[in-house]
Parts: C-alpha cells; structure tokens; sequence
C-alpha cells in the first residue's frame, strides 16, 4: 500500500490525512468542492457559523449521493432483467 500525507483544509481548519497515492486527486477535490459549495451558500444564504455552511454542504451532497445510488440500483435492476431476457432468447434460439 502506497500511502501519502495530506492536509486539506475545510472551513478555515485543517485536516492531517493519511491515504493512499492513488486517492490524493479525489480527497483534494472532495476538499475543494466542499469549499466552493460553502462559499456559494454564504453568498445566498444568512448563518451564524460555518457550521451552518457545513451542515447544509453535508445534506446537500449526502443528498446528492443517496439519489445517485438509487438510481444506479434501478439501473442495474433493469440492465440485470434485460440480460435474462437475452439469455432466454439465446436459450430458446439454441435449441432450435
């Protein structure tokens, strides 16, 4: 295992992380997203603290992450009812 030290900072904090090589570029861009998306909440919307900013950033991509499982799931479901109907199309034409 190849590992790499990072900091990436959220909020204004910053965070030691320990992971692998091949996973800098996406913890990196999971860090500058979280960011950019702070940062477009605090120009439309009032809070207290960041934390506020944080809370909706952690719904909004958890959201986002759920709905995207969810329709991979529906998208499997059909591929995987597709793939039996070919595979019983193949069986019957095999026979004859």
């Amino acid at each position: 295992m190849d590992e790499l030290s990072v900091t990436v900072v959220i909020a204004d904090r910053p965070y030691k992380l320990t992971i692998e090589r091949r996973e800098e570029e996406t913890v990196r861009a999971a860090a500058k997203a979280i960011e950019e998306q702070m940062k477009s909440y605090a120009s439309h919307f009032q809070f207290k603290d960041k934390q506020d900013l944080l809370a909706m950033v952690a719904l909004q991509f958890s959201t986002s992450a759920i709905d995207l499982d969810n329709r991979i799931k529906f998208s499997e479901k059909g591929l995987l009812l597709k793939l039996e109907e070919i595979n019983g199309l193949l069986a019957v034409a095999l026979e004859k």
